[in-house]
């Protein structure tokens, strides 16, 4: 006969009544995807901790300023087509201008030069100490069996 023991559980006779662990918390489960973050891909890690961060900061620069003195204006400032001393209140337009000219860049070329570089990762066949060795073979004069 069931018995009911709580927690939305019954027990049937001979079974021991003991209940699942909880499930994790979400200090828990961020701890856990924190320590994941090694079974990435180069490429993927480069984009979780050091892009998304980046590109966070630049939308909220790029936000402030588009309603502080407008978004035509903050994107001329951004892409160098006006002058940060142009626009009112510079205190903003000249973060924004430095990240346009120099963080957007840097991001995109980051991404670019991790991507080139899995790629030629997965194409390369030999190892680069094998290579090596075979120029080093190929650099050597052959020996004669005369001993000159």
């Amino acid at each position: 006969m069931p018995k009911d023991i709580g927690y939305r559980r019954t027990v049937t006779s001979g079974t021991s009544g003991i209940h699942p662990p909880p499930p994790p918390g979400l200090r828990r489960r961020v701890s856990r995807w924190w320590r994941s973050r090694d079974a990435l891909s180069r490429l993927h890690r480069w984009l979780l901790l050091r892009a998304v961060p980046l590109l966070a900061a630049f939308l909220v620069l790029y936000a402030v300023n588009g309603v502080l003195f407008g978004w035509t204006d903050a994107y001329n400032v951004l892409i160098g087509i006006d002058s940060p001393g142009d626009v009112s209140p510079q205190w903003s337009a000249w973060p924004l201008s430095i990240a346009g000219w120099a963080a957007v860049p840097a991001l995109v070329g980051g991404a670019v030069g991790y991507a080139v570089s899995h790629q030629i990762q997965a194409h390369r066949t030999r190892e680069l100490a094998e290579i090596l060795d075979e120029l080093r073979r190929h650099s050597t004069p052959p020996t004669n069996s005369d001993g000159e």
